[in-house]
């Protein structure tokens, strides 16, 4: 079990978070159609999943935005960002936003899941149920490049490192 802070109090993390090296585990979330996507949709691909608690709060909005623009200049590469937010969620805010460049996934269907297989399942405080921040890259193959478990929920993460590993 990890450890994170949401506003410098302590928040417990359950999961095993991937590490450079390892492999991914294979996903099942929706999309803004509600169709259901996993591993398999991005043969071929690098992968950045930018995770985070949900679309609606002022820093994981940054982060979609910032990554969408970032997008726009990577080779082979899928920007997907995941939260428990619902598929119509998302969709209003990239509207909204002019998000064009990432794809929203949501992890509705089975939040416990996906939260616990990728190590970002926030246990407890005002947050238990959602995931926490983090960006995991991965290659074509779905080894990790990068992992960055965000140690404060509120804080951005390291966008620099993260488009670096894909270098």
């Amino acid at each position: 079990m990890s450890s994170v802070t949401l506003k410098g109090d302590p928040v417990k993390i359950g999961g095993q978070f991937p590490e450079k090296g390892s492999s991914i585990a294979d996903f099942n979330l929706a999309n803004q159609k509600r169709e259901n996507v996993s591993l398999e949709n991005f043969v071929g691909k690098r992968k950045i999943l930018n995770i985070f608690p949900s679309i609606d709060t002022p820093t994981c909005a940054l982060s979609v935005k910032r990554f969408n623009d970032e997008a726009a200049k990577l080779n082979n590469t899928v920007v997907l960002c995941i939260s428990a937010d619902l598929p119509f969620a998302q969709k209003r805010f990239c509207g909204a936003e002019g998000v064009e460049n990432v794809e929203t996934l949501s992890a509705f269907r089975d939040i416990a899941g996906f939260a616990n297989a990728f190590g970002v399942a926030i246990n407890d405080s005002s947050l238990q149920g959602l995931t926490s921040r983090a960006v995991i890259v991965v290659d074509e193959n779905n080894t990790v490049m990068h992992s960055e478990l965000v140690s404060e929920i509120t804080e951005e993460p390291d966008y620099e490192s993260a488009l670096n590993s894909l270098a």
